[in-house]
């Protein structure tokens, strides 16, 4: 074995030297670390194919995988419809309701939070996205003059902070891009039980969204929800329901202002990965389900 690894060495030492030239000796120190550097990605290749990673490549594994679920929720963002709500007067008043019930289920508050409180050092911030499967894709196409939408996807910015008494505040902002929708709404949340190794944690929450950008329509929603859940090691699972306030006044003639009132219910998860927090939820209000993701900090 010894002598074939010489005669090997030999063979890549003449290979090396016809690239570099026979001289020298600081080209012999060349040769060299072309030789280290060759047998390091041999190496390396070997470990590769038989499934055993060396340390430092496992650490730049586990980060590729990071790196390749934050790209999945860039995807997820991505919209698929693209166009300005403007032409509201395209549409009559029964289609104006339609419409509007179609932005309460989207646009109304999506917490992707369980109900334990925060505490007082408590922190959360994360990016989300909220897909929603909308129950009257034509009329989309009518009150923005493009095409018809099936599924309206709301990126976001959520941030939540832990305050005395189990008591917890929240935030968002989302900018639909390619569109003329803006968003930003507000939460504030009381854990009436705030869980432990036996007992749930339940809480009830009152919440606010308001749209703007949007010239021809003056948009915003109430909600309040009660929820619970339970914690399982790093994971726990929640469920809730509530009622949604929806106004919705256009700006456009003959059209006229729409009030009305959606039932809630939603359940979803929280993953906690000790400072990395990734959270899911599925929620229906209405008649239209909606999916979100959201990946952030959590403590």
């Amino acid at each position: 074995m010894a002598g074939l690894q010489s005669k090997r060495r030999t063979f890549e030492r003449r290979f090396f030297e016809r690239r570099i030239g026979c001289a020298p000796t600081r080209k012999l120190l060349i040769l060299d670390r072309q030789l280290n550097n060759y047998h390091k990605c041999a190496m390396l290749a070997q470990v590769q194919v038989q499934g055993k990673l060396p340390p430092t490549t496992g650490k730049a594994y586990i980060m590729k995988k990071n790196l390749s679920l934050l790209c999945v929720l860039g995807c997820f963002v991505q919209p698929v419809w693209a166009a300005n709500i403007s032409t509201l007067g395209a549409l009559t008043q029964p289609e104006f309701k339609l419409f509007s019930e179609d932005l309460g289920s989207a646009l109304s508050y999506k917490a992707v939070t369980p109900p334990t409180p925060l505490g007082v050092t408590g922190f959360d911030l994360g990016l989300e996205a909220t897909s929603t499967a909308v129950k009257n894709s034509q009329l989309w196409a009518n009150a923005s003059g493009g095409s018809s939408v099936s599924n309206l996807i709301v990126p976001k910015l959520h941030v939540y902070k832990g305050l005395p008494l189990n008591f917890d505040v929240g935030a968002f902002y989302s900018a639909v891009p390619s569109t003329n929708i803006k968003l930003y709404g507000g939460e504030l949340r009381y854990a009436i039980l705030d869980g432990g190794m036996a007992l749930p944690a339940v809480g009830i929450r009152g919440s606010l969204t308001k749209l703007s950008g949007v010239d021809q329509l003056a948009f915003s929603t109430k909600s309040l929800d009660v929820s619970i859940s339970k914690g399982f090691a790093m994971f726990t699972p929640y469920a809730g329901l509530g009622t949604v306030w929806v106004d919705s006044t256009p700006n456009v003639a003959p059209l006229v202002k729409e009030t009305f009132r959606q039932n809630k219910i939603f359940a979803g998860g929280n993953l906690n990965f000790g400072l990395v927090n990734f959270a899911f939820e599925y929620d229906k209000t209405g008649s239209a389900p909606s999916y979100s993701a959201k990946l952030g900090f959590r403590f």
